[in-house]
């Protein structure tokens, strides 16, 4: 108890500027100039941004590319958190030094205040609560929303502790996320196997779809003025095109009225 006391007393309510020595975006070379493309600088867009670590970027730029924009070299071991579309409030670490976009915020952490991993882990666990202070339809943040976003601080012995710890988790959960992919891929061959063994197996006989069913096709429901008194039951294709079958729960009940030819 008197341990438990005393580390929660030592925690310091800072905000995320507070431990970074240097907080930066990006910039992106003009994308109707070939030459500025296609070399040997790695350059970071956020849809690379989701949680993990960076070893590598889709896109490279050559160095005439970096001169000409915003993009600028940072060092490996940042926090990057992605400002803008469908990745905002993503955050990964960067293994190799790169260059990034605008949408991405770089944070190059002061390592005598935080471990640069604590304050991944830290954003990880906050994505859904900084994710809720954007703007527009893809919640987009910007840097001054990160910068003053709160960060809880322990010790850096505490955050060592904290850091081994998700780290065993977060290695645990890769393998255990393998393990689970490839036996999901294996167990999907050994059912297209017998499947095919059982529909292609003996003597087969090919018909045509319309020699063993009548074919015919419903109406247009118009979906504003379908009534739910209605003793008409209808379903559209989305029933089974979302759930490979008929869901009775989806099946709407409509009036005649509600139809059209």
């Amino acid at each position: 108890m008197d341990k438990q006391i005393r580390i929660n007393s030592e925690i310091q309510e800072l905000h995320i500027e507070d431990v970074c020595v240097q907080i930066a975006s990006g910039g992106t070379p003009n994308a109707s100039r070939e030459e500025y493309y296609g070399g040997e600088i790695p350059w970071l867009r956020t849809q690379e941004v989701d949680f993990c670590e960076i070893n590598d970027t889709a896109i490279k730029i050559t160095q005439a590319g970096l001169k000409s924009s915003s993009a600028k070299w940072i060092p490996k071991n940042c926090v990057i958190v992605a400002m803008y579309g469908a990745t905002a409030a993503k955050v990964a670490i960067n293994k190799i030094p790169l260059t990034t976009n605008q949408a991405c915020c770089n944070l190059i952490i002061n390592p005598q205040k935080a471990l640069y991993k604590y304050v991944y882990y830290w954003l990880s666990h906050e994505y859904v609560s900084l994710k809720g202070l954007g703007q527009g339809s893809q919640n987009n943040i910007n840097q001054q929303v990160i910068r003053k976003y709160p960060i809880m601080l322990p010790p850096l012995e505490v955050q060592r502790e904290i850091v081994r710890i998700l780290d065993n988790f977060t290695e645990l959960t890769a393998e255990l996320t393998a393990e689970l992919t490839a036996e999901l891929t294996a167990r999907r061959k050994q059912y297209e196997f017998y499947r095919d063994k059982v529909l292609y197996s003996g003597n087969v006989s090919w018909k045509k779809m319309g020699e063993i069913a009548e074919m015919m096709s419903g109406m247009s429901g118009v979906s504003n003025k379908w009534a739910s008194d209605g003793n008409c039951k209808f379903i559209d294709y989305l029933n089974v095109y979302t759930h490979h079958k008929v869901d009775v729960s989806l099946v709407h009940n409509a009036t005649v009225k509600s139809f059209r030819q």
